[in-house]
């Protein structure tokens, strides 16, 4: 007897099943999918008992013929594909006629539907595999799927279900998925008899955001980006950086209209925020790819939730940069609604791309900008309060500070900013007075960001400025380390050392780099290596880690009592930077305050 056999039809579909419908999310994903190919502009979606109980997918689509429900049972039964070349371009959500089946095999279904223009419909009813009835039936246009008692007839697969809860947070959030997927089609959610999701087909993108992400988080408009003679295009609204929520899984992904798992686009909106979002912090919103369907193979996983690219690292790219390029507007909107009046600020729209500015000249020296010469230390004063510094009126900077701001170098549009500074609190945080509220800077962190984009600018240009240092330092290196050194001198001399051999494994450090100041050239030196040996080549992420720490450790620091000119300097230059409101390990440099929220503090609204 050979031991090859082929399986029954009941059991092949029950296999198919474990493979398609995970869990009763899966039913509600494959069933809203094929409403959406049918054409569908309104669906509505019940749950009973966590989605075993009932699943009903009320759809105003094309509808089916009889025959169509009845070929719409069998195995590979479908109208998305014909032929090969077909599968080389997939233009809709399903296609590989196995869910209906499959769910059919380990439910009790019930299908309705009728074809527009038809005076009748057809009502279809299948027993776990077994189709029971079918007759004619007077319902609407467009399909009625029911599905009850999913996994009744396989106990053990329903056993290894999660809680009742979770099981309705997985539907809930394949329901927002293509509430924001699908434009122009409006969604309801019912669960056991509550609406818990109610998007209306009005509803333009970044209102659906709003209301399937958060109603109060900043959004960031992502568009744009296109590639390789526009065949490739990225748009979406993303959760600003200093509202990013802690944890992942609250990044949404598409491709054409399907909501997919990839690491790929994933890493590339995290190297977009690089450098904006603090350690544990995680990228959040919404985030779609067209591309040519012929340049996406999403074939790959029998739930179709995976893809992958012909041209990956393109997509990463592409990605990459527009979302670098999202928040760079953002900075600019930020950067005129917290520095200029609402009289001052220039008409600007985030969607629109960024305002064109002139490059700014060489800031002042001492905070302003990194030194390149031999730099003296700044003019700290150890000896004044650690406590907010009074003003000879808290809203009115002295004389000197109107002078300093009567020379600040006006901004392309004619304007200076408009923060009058009242002090500088625990030697950390200056306080400003901005005409739509109160302003709270962290000097560290402002000042931190400002280097690291100088540094990062010079590094990109390969004039990263070097100091000569007047004793030169020898210092003791392990094996390894030496070895290390002679293998990536290069590297390190790039980032501004000067080294060379003195005999064994002991080097002479003759220069470091020019924002190192008084700092330990030993201790950038040491703090250099280390990084470098855990990382076997120079990324792009480790050498912007490499030059946040130069800067972290050349900024000013917290307990450092701050001049009126430095702290002038400083805000100054941040009102000129293309980049500032996060420092490079994505701490918040900048927090406003309008005088609605200060009142309602003293209950004064």
């Amino acid at each position: 007897m050979s031991k090859i056999q082929i399986l029954p039809e009941h059991l092949a579909n029950r296999i198919a099943a474990g493979e398609v419908v995970e869990r009763p999310a899966s039913v509600v994903k494959e069933l809203l999918e094929n409403s959406l190919d049918a054409g569908a502009s309104r669906i509505e979606v019940e749950i009973e008992g966590g989605g075993t109980r009932l699943i009903r997918i009320i759809d105003d689509g094309e509808g089916m013929s009889e025959d169509d429900v009845l070929l719409c049972l069998e195995r590979h039964g479908t109208s998305k594909i014909s032929g090969d070349d077909d599968l080389d371009g997939i233009h809709t959500l399903g296609f590989r006629g196995e869910a209906i089946p499959s769910i059919g095999s380990v439910s009790k279904m019930t299908i309705t539907s009728r074809e527009k223009g038809k005076p009748l419909g057809t009502t279809a009813v299948i027993d776990y595999g077994r189709l029971n009835k079918i007759h004619e039936a007077g319902c609407s246009p467009g399909t009625t799927m029911e599905v009850r008692n999913l996994f009744g007839n396989t106990p053990a697969r329903k056993k290894f279900l999660r809680t009742r809860k979770t099981e309705l947070a997985h539907i809930d959030q394949v329901v927002r998925n293509y509430c924001l997927a699908a434009s122009g089609v409006a969604f309801i959610l019912r669960i056991d008899g509550r609406e818990t999701i109610n998007i209306d087909a009005a509803l333009d993108l970044k209102q659906r955001v709003e209301k399937v992400i958060s109603h109060h988080r900043e959004l960031l408009p992502v568009g744009g980006g296109k590639a390789s003679r526009e065949r490739i295009s990225v748009f979406g609204y993303l959760v600003a950086p200093e509202e990013a929520p802690s944890g992942a899984n609250r990044l949404r992904l598409f491709v054409n209209g399907r909501a997919v798992k990839d690491r790929m686009m994933a890493h590339g909106v995290s190297e977009g925020f690089r450098g904006f979002l603090m350690k544990g912090k995680s990228p959040a919103g919404f985030l779609h790819l067209r591309i040519p369907p012929t340049d996406v193979d999403v074939n790959v996983h029998p739930a179709k939730n995976e893809v992958r690219f012909r041209e990956g690292q393109l997509i990463h790219q592409l990605i990459s940069t527009a979302v670098q390029r999202a928040l760079g507007e953002y900075q600019s909107t930020l950067q005129h609604n917290i520095f200029l009046s609402r009289e001052d600020s220039p008409d600007y729209s985030t969607a629109s791309g960024t305002m064109d500015r002139e490059p700014p000249p060489p800031p002042p020296r001492s905070i302003t900008q990194p030194q390149r010469e031999a730099p003296a230390p700044l003019p700290f004063d150890a000896d004044r309060s650690d406590r907010l510094q009074p003003r000879t009126h808290p809203f009115k900077p002295p004389q000197e500070s109107r002078e300093v701001a009567a020379i600040a170098k006006p901004t392309p549009s004619g304007n200076s900013h408009s923060l009058l500074i009242i002090g500088q609190y625990e030697n950390l945080y200056i306080f400003c007075q901005s005409p739509d509220g109160l302003v709270i800077i962290d000097q560290h962190a402002a000042h931190e960001r400002l280097l690291f984009e100088e540094l990062k600018k010079q590094y990109l240009d390969n004039r990263l400025q070097s100091q000569s240092l007047l004793f030169p330092i020898t210092v003791e290196l392990s094996i390894s380390e030496a070895q290390l050194t002679r293998d990536r001198l290069q590297e390190i001399e790039r980032m501004g050392f000067r080294l060379r051999e003195f005999g064994g494994n002991s080097w002479v450090i003759t220069a470091v780099p020019g924002c190192g100041g008084d700092l330990s050239a030993e201790e950038l030196f040491f703090d250099l290596l280390a990084r470098l040996g855990a990382d076997s080549r120079l990324s792009g992420s480790l050498i912007d880690d490499i030059l946040a720490s130069m800067a972290c450790k050349a900024a000013v620091k917290s307990g450092d009592n701050l001049q009126q000119e430095e702290m002038e300097g400083l805000i100054e230059r941040m009102f000129k930077a293309d980049l500032f409101s996060h420092c490079p390990h994505g701490r918040p440099v900048i927090k406003q305050f309008n005088p609605a929220e200060i009142k309602k503090w003293f209950h004064r609204t």
